[in-house]
């Protein structure tokens, strides 16, 4: 069986190449690795980080690694939505390029997958030893309390919408069989495909399993690009979206463990 780890980039110097290395060193028990990495034209110098990445492990079986170059940022869900369609492993697993959270973590959010018992895994931040940690930032104030408000605003709308009663859908660590894509159509470029790719997992009939998992925020003087007065309305688009779409019959009975060519299912 095959992890494909999608990373999508853009101007993220300051950490991408200490998070590509721990991504690379850490063991997945039971899988084999394969890295996705979408750079969208930095600014900063992330896409010769990533290329020198690329080419310093060039032939090593320990993985493989994937890295499409984008001619501009178009947005994380695009990125990520390019990497989907590349990705040829079982197992899919997205990963931010900074290092808000702790690739330690994959052992548990994979167990469960790859021991046949779910076939979609959130890796919850609300559920940890510290519990409540989203937006602490190293600089507070008000912008920092809009973050946490809105937060649990759109998760309590999401659960509502749902019927679910999810710790945190918006989870960067959403972990899911390949095959769970199979049949449909993911659109949304920015922050609101969080939203869109959840709630049509949950529209086909897929019940995750939540998992505690370690989080430090960053700040947005730290390069978080989340834009308070953009995307809100996005996500409340996507939501309301993907929860009267039309959708195919609901699935969840599992499925072979076979490769997966790329471009089965619709990103466009």
């Amino acid at each position: 069986m095959k992890v494909s780890i999608i990373i999508a980039v853009y101007d993220e110097a300051g950490t991408v190449a200490t998070l590509l290395d721990r991504v690379w060193a850490q063991p997945l028990p039971g899988a084999g690795k394969e890295i996705v990495i979408i750079e969208s034209n930095s600014t900063d110098g992330s896409r010769e980080i990533v290329t020198e990445f690329q080419a310093r492990h060039a032939g090593d079986a320990a993985a493989e690694i994937r890295v499409i170059l984008q001619d501009g940022p178009k947005g994380k869900g695009n990125a990520v939505r390019q990497g989907l369609a590349a990705a040829s492993g079982e197992i899919v697993l997205i990963q931010d390029a900074d290092l808000e959270y702790d690739v330690a973590d994959y052992p548990e959010l994979l167990r469960p997958l790859i021991e046949g018992r779910a076939a979609l895994v959130l890796g919850s931040r609300h559920m940890g030893p510290n519990g409540w940690k989203i937006r602490k930032f190293a600089q507070g104030g008000p912008r920092a309390a809009l973050m946490n408000i809105g937060g649990m605003l759109f998760h309590t709308l999401f659960n509502a919408l749902f019927g679910t009663r999810l710790t945190d859908p918006t989870t960067m660590y959403k972990v899911f069989r390949a095959d769970c894509l199979d049949g449909l159509t993911l659109s949304c470029d920015r922050f609101d495909f969080d939203f869109e790719l959840l709630g049509k997992l949950l529209r086909s009939g897929f019940r995750p399993l939540e998992i505690p998992v370690s989080y430090q925020s960053r700040g947005f003087d730290e390069g978080k690009k989340i834009r308070i007065l953009r995307d809100p309305l996005t996500w409340v688009a996507a939501i309301f979206a993907c929860r009267f779409a039309i959708m195919p019959a609901a699935r969840t009975a599992p499925r072979a463990k076979s490769p997966r060519p790329a471009h089965r299912h619709g990103t466009s």
